[in-house]
Order: C-alpha cells, then structure tokens, then sequence
C-alpha cells in the first residue's frame, strides 16, 4: 500500500471532525479554534517496539488503544477534556496492511469513545516501530490540575485498584493481562477531582513510589504513605507500590475536604498525607523511607 493510499483510509476511518476541528487531515496544518474561557492542555508521548509494546504478545489493536491512552490519562490527571489528537507513526516492513488497519482500529475506537478527533499526523518507514501521539485537551481557564500545589496537610488519594497492570504483565493472562491491554482512563474522575478542589494530581504511570515522589519534589513537600494500599486481586505489594502503566490518579485535596468512597463505582482511598520536609522524601508505615523505584527509561544509562 503507498502512503497516499494509506492516507485516504485513514481519513475515511476518521470520519468527520470534532467540535472546534475547522480543518483536520489533508492540509500542512490541522486548524482549530477553542472555546472562550477555556485553557488549551498538550501532551506528547511515544510508543516504541519492545520498549512499550511486544508484536508476539500485543495485538494491533491493543498497540494503536495503548498509543492513545497514555495521552488521554495525561490529559485527565490535568482535569481537562479531550478534543483532539496528532499521530506520527514509522511502520517497519513487517507491519502489512492488516495489521496496520487494525493498529488505526484500537486507536479510532477509543478515540471516539472519548470525543477525540485524530486531526492529522505523520507516516513513514522505520526499522522497528515507533508512535509519537499528541493529544490536546481543554479546561476552564486556570482550572487545570497541576503537580505543584500540594500543601503540608494534605490528604493523599489514588484511584481504583494497585498493581494490575504489572501482574498482567508478569503473568500474560486473566483480568490483569486485559488490565495492562486495556487500562481506562481516568477522564470523568479527573474533572471531578478539579470540581473537588483538588491541590494537585498526576496520573500513574511509571508507579506509585515514582510518581508520588515526582508530586512532592514539584509541591517541595514529603509524603507519608499510612493507609493500606488497594491492591488488584493477586498483585504483590511491590507490584501494587512500584508497578507501572496504572494510569489511575493520585491527587490531593485539603483535610476537610469531603471525598466519596468511589466514583462511578471506581473506589477512591486515603493512602497518605502530604508532609512538610525534605522534598521528594516518602516514608511508609512510618518506618522507614521509600525509595521511588518505578520504571526510568534513563535509569540504566
């Protein structure tokens, strides 16, 4: 297939644009006009072979959805909505037609489930394959959810259940693999804990003793992990404080604050307490420090 031909059906796949979308694919540029009052959110990130993804054990389909939701989660922990999305995708020669189509299948059919126009991008050839996804989202302006704000006091709070995706990984079946396939993200909980009057939020997405610790070195603030963890049915504790690819938010709100047990369902636990001390600096228990483990793609250089 040439790219030409690939680019009329993945226009045809897009289908027509989203609100704000004036021009999406055909163009040098994709054209979009926000809203009055609105905050415009960008996040990037890349996918690459045997790096994020395995072909022997991921699916096309699996591999275009996982291309998309990372940006997504991103765009949630901001408190923002989706409106649209860039993809830049290098297809090595084994990638054929079929595979390629099913690629753009995961990634539509989670793109429309969340209102997100894939509005343009970029194709080409590479050894291996590489995706970079840029999506944008929109807040009320000066509303958006940011790492930096955390407070001495504070009350800790993670989404959902610990530790799924690195056992599904470890594991390769049962309802944690579908988790690591297929995590969620976490769009509606993250306008809510905006609405909440959260102090700061992230996503988790390299584990929680990483990520946690990225919070409170933005916020200058320490951290104390003294509620039990919720953990997905089967993971370790260690699977559950230092496994990646969760994609469940961990935020902050004042003490007083009054937050649910769970959203949709979707169970909301107290672990911790934001700390004044050394920034960066997690005990756990009380005990004895916690050092932030989860996965650095630079941590071996």
């Amino acid at each position: 297939m040439t790219e030409r031909k690939l680019l009329e059906k993945i226009t045809a796949w897009t289908g027509a644009p989203g609100e704000g979308i004036v021009r999406g694919i055909g163009d040098d540029c994709a054209v979009f006009r926000p809203r009055a009052g609105e905050d415009l959110v960008f996040t990037t990130d890349f996918l690459i072979e045997d790096v994020h993804f395995r072909r022997e054990t991921h699916k096309a389909a699996d591999v275009g959805y996982k291309a998309l939701v990372r940006g997504l989660s991103d765009i949630a922990a901001m408190g923002a909505e989706p409106r649209f999305c860039l993809l830049s995708l290098a297809l090595p020669e084994w990638a054929d037609n079929r595979w390629t189509e099913g690629f753009y299948k995961g990634l539509l059919g989670l793109a429309a489930a969340h209102g997100t126009t894939l509005a343009g991008g970029d194709l080409a050839r590479a050894e291996k394959l590489v995706c970079d996804i840029v999506v944008c989202g929109s807040v009320v302006r000066n509303k958006a959810l940011r790492r930096d704000g955390a407070k001495p006091g504070d009350a800790l709070f993670v989404s959902g259940l610990l530790g799924g995706s690195a056992l599904g990984l470890s594991t390769g079946k049962g309802k944690a693999w579908k988790k690591h396939l297929h995590p969620e993200p976490r769009l509606a909980l993250g306008r809510a804990v905006r609405d909440w009057g959260a102090t700061a939020c992230m996503d988790l997405s390299d584990g929680l003793s990483l990520d946690l610790h990225r919070l409170c070195v933005a916020s200058n603030v320490s951290a104390s992990l003294d509620g039990e963890l919720p953990l997905f049915p089967g993971a370790t504790p260690e699977q559950g404080i230092h496994g990646g690819e969760d994609y469940e938010l961990l935020f902050t709100v004042r003490d007083e604050a009054k937050v649910p047990e769970d959203f949709d369902a979707l169970p909301l636990t107290r672990i911790g307490t934001i700390l004044e001390g050394n920034a960066g600096r997690i005990r756990i228990g009380g005990e004895f420090e916690l050092l932030p483990m989860g996965y650095d793609h630079f941590s071996r250089s």
